[in-house]
């Protein structure tokens, strides 16, 4: 079923930002239509797929950017009926709408008032679909989006999609585009589909090898690689929305990933293009095995100076990585630059008792350790060294993930969800039987991430020279943290605090020798991606 929204065609929108009146909007969008072979009178069609946080997000940017021109471009999002919102989260939202004044106005207008008026009341029930028609996603009450249309119906949602926006988990995508491949089987022509999802499984079967969202796809609906596409980068959905400054990469086949960044880029939205599709979408999933572990969160109002000392404890753990060539240096430097240009890159001769994490940041790490940023400083100086192994693991080049990666993990250390997940389990007040799906935050992407990772670095096919022994050993066990997280999170062999035998375990490495490692010894293994050698 399809819920229609009220004309939209007004040149402001929900977060506060002026329509576009130049005509800038209708030229992308006209430029887009022509390359993908609409005939005039003849809507683009636009669905999203998932209703979380990003997708929800996403979807409102393309209805307040495009939305007023709708004899061009229809722009719809599914999500499955029936889920309830509970009381307490009534009774919050109604907080929210009332301290909005262009919310309040605009569901008066709509005749939509009454009914979070009565559920506040307790007097009815409301469901996630019809809030997200009014422009309110469960899972980010507090920033109110535009209205949109919503379907509840998935066929009627794709059939007839010409570019499908998957903001799915990664655990739910491969099912869900099951699905859709049965409405597909008649389709002519052959869908654009962008892929927001951060999360990664593991195949055992026949040898050991990372899967994707965007791999899932092409295997569940046979659209050729070349039509799908990842889009990601260091963004926090509701800051997002409300115009915060942000950038973020569109990978894939150059065909559509050009025009596309072209269509997707805003004034407050930077959208870059890149041809190395499975290894961002891959980095996309590393950054949360670690966030959950280090649980950091920062106030929301963080001074520069704090964003300093982050990059400058990050700094000096990749300092034996970046040493190698003045060139793998300044490339470094210019990545960071370019994902955070807010950020000065600090100079080594400062000394380091004028960097100390902020006392009032909270986490696994911390909540476990009375706040010691000495403590902070070596899980950090661990899970980046952690990092950088996989990755040269991983990617043939992995110096230019560099900064990408950083980026991603800063910003998901700062307030991602898995961070918080990690902050909630170490303060006792998240526990392990409630799952992976948490209300009002949706998927923790990083769980199933460690699940993955773990799985992969410890498979039988692969080792790698223990660098005191000299003797083979499974890669996972040159990465004590990931170790230690799938034993807290997947088996539950260990409590929460057991974090911290990781990280004061006498017989750990240095972890600029697990750097080393990965970079003097021939360690790419292009098949853990499902690429040829």
């Amino acid at each position: 079923m399809v819920e229609n929204t009220e004309d939209m065609n007004h040149t402001v929108c929900s977060n506060g930002s002026i329509q576009n009146l130049n005509g800038v909007s209708e030229e992308k969008l006209d430029e887009l239509r022509a390359l993908i072979g609409k005939a005039e009178g003849d809507p683009l069609r636009i669905v999203g797929i998932g209703a979380g946080a990003w997708g929800s997000v996403f979807t409102a940017l393309l209805q307040d950017s495009y939305g007023h021109l709708r004899d061009k471009v229809l722009i719809r999002i599914w999500r499955r009926p029936g889920r309830s919102v509970d009381r307490s989260t009534a009774e919050h939202l109604f907080e929210v709408i009332n301290s909005r004044e262009d919310v309040l106005r605009r569901l008066i207008r709509r005749c939509a008032y009454l009914k979070y008026v009565e559920a506040r009341l307790g007097d009815r029930i409301l469901h996630a679909d019809e809030l997200l028609k009014d422009g309110f996603c469960v899972n980010m009450i507090d920033t109110p989006l535009c209205p949109l249309k919503v379907v509840t119906n998935l066929q009627e949602a794709v059939w007839d999609a010409d570019i499908v926006i998957n903001g799915l988990p990664s655990t739910e995508t491969h099912e869900v585009f099951d699905e859709i491949s049965r409405y597909w089987k008649e389709r002519i022509t052959v869908p654009i589909i962008i892929s927001l999802a951060k999360g990664v499984e593991a195949e055992l079967e026949p040898e050991p090898r990372i899967i994707t969202p965007t791999q899932m796809i092409n295997r569940a609906t046979g659209v050729p690689m070349e039509n799908i596409l990842y889009l990601g980068g260091p963004n926090i959905a509701s800051e997002i929305y409300d115009k915060e400054y942000a950038n973020a990469r569109i990978c894939g086949a150059e065909k559509w990933r050009k025009p596309l960044a072209r269509f997707l880029r805003q004034p407050n939205f930077i959208v870059w293009d890149n041809g190395d599709l499975i290894t961002h979408e891959v980095m996309g999933g590393l950054k949360n095995v670690y966030a959950i572990g280090a649980g950091i969160r920062f106030a929301s109002t963080v001074c520069g100076a704090l964003k300093e000392q982050f990059v400058f404890i990050t700094y000096i753990s990749l300092m034996p990585y970046i040493r190698r060539t003045k060139d793998a240096s300044c490339l470094l430097f210019h990545s960071i630059q370019k994902e955070m240009p807010f950020v000065r890159i600090c100079d080594l001769s400062l000394k380091s008792e004028n960097f100390t994490l902020d006392r009032d940041s909270t986490g696994m790490v911390a909540a476990l350790t009375n706040e010691s940023a000495t403590s902070k400083s070596v899980y950090f100086a661990h899970c980046t060294s952690e990092m950088i192994f996989i990755t040269h693991m991983l990617a043939e080049k992995p110096e230019k993930l560099a900064g990408p990666l950083l980026a991603d993990t800063y910003v998901t250390l700062l307030k991602g969800r898995n961070a918080w997940y990690g902050q909630q389990l170490a303060k006792q007040e998240l526990s392990l039987e409630m799952g992976d799906s948490i209300k009002g935050k949706g998927m923790i992407q990083g769980v199933s991430a460690v699940k993955a990772f773990y799985e992969l670095l410890s498979h039988s096919t692969l080792s790698v020279l223990h660098p005191e022994e000299n003797t083979p050993v499974a890669p996972v066990e040159l990465c004590p943290i990931l170790k230690m997280l799938y034993g807290i999170l997947i088996t539950r062999d260990y409590t929460v605090p057991a974090i911290l035998q990781a990280l004061r375990d006498e017989t750990m490495n240095d972890p600029r020798d697990r750097i080393e490692i990965a970079q003097t010894r021939v360690f790419y293994r292009p098949s853990l991606l499902g690429q040829n050698p």
